[in-house]
C-alpha cells in the first residue's frame, strides 16, 4: 500500500506545508485590516456608480 497515490499526494502535502512561512499574529492582523479596508473601498465605489447609473437610467426613462 506504499504505493498508492492518494497516500503519497497527502504525505507529500504535508511535506510542502512544514517549508511554509506562516505570518505572525501581528502580519496576519495588519494584512486583515488592509483587506477589509480595500473591500470597503470598493463596496462604496460600487455603490456610488450603481447609483450614479440609477439617477442615469431614470433620466433617461423620464425623457422617454
Amino acid at each position: 500500500m506504499k504505493n498508492n497515490a492518494l497516500v503519497h499526494y497527502v504525505r507529500k502535502s504535508f511535506e510542502e506545508l512544514t517549508k511554509v512561512t506562516w505570518p505572525t499574529k501581528n502580519q496576519a492582523v495588519r494584512l486583515t485590516i488592509i483587506v477589509l479596508i480595500f473591500c470597503i473601498i470598493a463596496a462604496f465605489l460600487l455603490g456610488a456608480f450603481d447609483y450614479i447609473f440609477d439617477l442615469g437610467y431614470k433620466y433617461l426613462l423620464d425623457k422617454r
